[in-house]
């Protein structure tokens, strides 16, 4: 499947009928679910590999990554909403991932989710509660030896003291979120956020 095919594919999904700004629940774009998930697949890292999408949200970098032929995928969310409509996105696109219902700021869950090859995630970006992105990158680390998420931009220096001695930035691709008014103190229709893709790879 080529990036363009990902993309239209993609955008078919539907989003958040109801997002929570506690969640900071934002529809990750296609184009940037997208670009992500190819990049990791030019890697090696998403075919016939077993992925974990942590905060799946609505399921858009699950079933993209089912698409791109990924051979186990789970996205775990907390909103059993969000969850629901990523089950239904995922029949929708005809992908099989299975979405589970769950904290992972709870240790047993982290646990329970298994030895997967690559993570994928979009996490909070800590915009509402502070550090809240951390137990997403502490699951991360030990679910996969590979981790990609989306950050906000000037994150890499923190992501890289956070992981060390744990983990290695191994490459940082600078793009743009572009955030449409989700809630009531949006001020602009859609806003340009700038934000890092980042690639950790899990120390020995």
């Amino acid at each position: 499947m080529k990036l363009k095919q990902l993309e239209m594919a993609l955008q078919r999904l539907e989003g958040f009928s109801n997002p929570d700004a506690a969640l900071e629940q934002y529809v990750t774009p296609a184009p940037l679910a997208a670009r992500l998930l190819f990049h990791a697949a030019m890697k090696g890292d998403i075919g016939g590999k077993a992925i974990c999408d942590l905060g799946s949200g609505t399921g858009i970098l699950a079933i993209g990554a089912a698409l791109l032929g990924a051979v186990d995928v789970v996205g775990v969310e907390i909103d059993a909403h969000a969850a629901g409509v990523a089950r239904a996105n995922a029949d929708l696109i005809d992908v099989d991932v299975d979405f589970i219902v769950a904290d992972i700021r709870e240790p047993e869950v982290c646990s329970s989710i298994g030895k997967k090859d690559t993570v994928v995630m979009n996490p909070p970006f800590g915009a509402q509660n502070v550090h809240a992105d951390r137990p997403f990158i502490d699951c991360a680390l030990a679910a996969a030896p590979v981790i990609y998420g989306i950050f906000n931009a000037g994150s890499c220096q923190f992501i890289q003291t956070y992981t060390a001695g744990k983990a290695t930035i191994s490459e940082t691709v600078g793009t743009k979120l572009s955030l449409r008014r989700t809630f009531s103190f949006h001020t602009r229709d859609v806003l340009e956020i700038g934000v890092e893709i980042l690639r950790l790879t899990r120390n020995p």
